[in-house]
């Protein structure tokens, strides 16, 4: 008899786990359709409350709109804490960092009235949308993306290192052969001007006049072009194999990217499909 009542809290934590970070079942699929329709329609109100005109006639259904979604949105990622193992893994984690700020600038707002326009930011929850409609295909491709980027990371600081100091060095030439005269102000200013030049942006809002300036933005320009290049290389050296994953989320610590046939989570070592007792 005593034993009833941890088993139904486990039965009930495992079913609410399954209700609302799986999409495999009819439950969990009603669950993401139900939010992704929620998410879009806040975003709606949001954008629709910037406009002058609307805020002015609809401002106040536009509020209780905003606190009616983020009311919801406070109760799932409560009810998301609750269902996993160790909620601070999930509260860490991408999914866990965006649903909290989808649900923060609403209470913001009561001391910053501005803060409210930052609930735009929930627009980056519909990339559950991969999840619920089982394009597991992309899932893979994004997470294959991202372990290649962390692999590759030291290379790209490496490389962002040193076109910054080429920005530096470029930005001072710059300084001393144009001068003030030419718009060059300074040297933050004439490095703001090899950033734009190098990155092909091309502003025009600050423009070498001398011949000798004309050639070094030329110079400029070139490596701009050839630079765009290397961070693909460097990334693209990385993605060497890859492996077919499933939409499994752990129940312990939410993590993702486990292989279809795994049948312990790779980072915490739970067991992703626990029996019902």
């Amino acid at each position: 008899m005593p034993e009833r009542k941890p088993q139904a809290n486990y039965l009930f934590r495992h079913r609410l786990h399954e209700i609302i970070f799986e999409a495999d079942t009819p439950a969990g699929k009603l669950f993401d359709v139900v939010l992704i329709f929620s998410i879009v329609l806040s975003v709606i109100v949001v954008m629709l409350d910037s406009v002058a005109e609307l805020n002015i006639q609809y401002g106040q259904f536009f509020l209780v709109l905003e606190w009616f979604f983020t009311i919801i949105f406070t109760v799932e990622y409560a009810l998301r804490l609750s269902c996993i193992g160790r909620p601070s893994k999930y509260a860490t984690s991408f999914y866990g960092i965006v649903d909290l700020l989808s649900i923060l600038p609403s209470y913001v707002s009561l001391l910053l009235p501005s803060g409210k326009y930052f609930l735009v930011i929930r627009i980056l929850r519909l990339l559950r949308v991969f999840r619920v409609l089982k394009l597991v295909q992309y899932v893979g491709e994004s997470n294959y993306l991202q372990r290649a980027l962390w692999a590759s990371r030291r290379k790209i600081s490496v490389f962002l290192l040193s076109v910054l100091l080429m920005m530096i060095i470029f930005g001072s030439v710059m300084y001393i052969v144009e001068g003030a005269e030419n718009g060059f102000t300074s040297i933050p200013r004439s490095i703001y001007w090899a950033i734009v030049t190098m990155t092909t942006v091309g502003y025009g809002d600050i423009s070498p006049q001398t011949s000798l300036g004309q050639a070094i933005a030329s110079l400029v320009m070139i490596l701009g072009y050839g630079i765009i290049a290397i961070p693909t290389g460097i990334v693209t050296a990385e993605l060497t194999f890859k492996k077919n994953i499933s939409t499994q989320v752990c129940p312990e610590c939410s993590a993702e990217g486990h292989d279809v046939n795994a049948k312990h989570c790779k980072f915490c070592g739970a067991e992703l499909h626990p029996e019902k007792i």
